[in-house]
């Protein structure tokens, strides 16, 4: 039994937030929420928001799902749209500022029949 759960345009660059998805891609659900209850990075609270909500999507498909036999199997961000500012600098010009978005998806899936 597998479960999905994606955010979309979530703002922080993907690469900052891969660095927290390799800490938890194949660790158990709840060794994965402590990792993300102890980090210190920005992105590991929607990281852990995100993982909560997966943990539901998977109760809800399956009724009462055992959280303790599952695992992290699949995690990745891609880049998102970036909005760009303008930022005035010395002699009349002005350079460009890239405020970066990122898409996570996040799968469980239990470890007896995927892992």
């Amino acid at each position: 039994m597998e479960a999905i759960a994606r955010v979309r345009n979530l703002r922080g660059s993907a690469r900052k937030a891969r660095l927290i998805l390799d800490l938890i891609r194949g660790k158990s659900v709840p060794e994965a929420q402590n990792i993300l209850l102890f980090s210190k990075k920005r992105v590991a609270l929607k990281v852990a928001k995100l993982l909560n909500s997966a943990i539901a999507n998977a109760t809800v498909k399956e009724g009462k799902a055992d959280i303790d036999s599952m695992i992290v199997s699949n995690v990745f961000a891609d880049d998102g749209p970036i909005m760009k500012r303008h930022r005035p600098r010395a002699q009349g010009r002005a350079t460009i500022i890239r405020r970066r978005t990122c898409h996570i998806t996040l799968e469980i899936m239990d470890k007896r029949i995927g892992g």
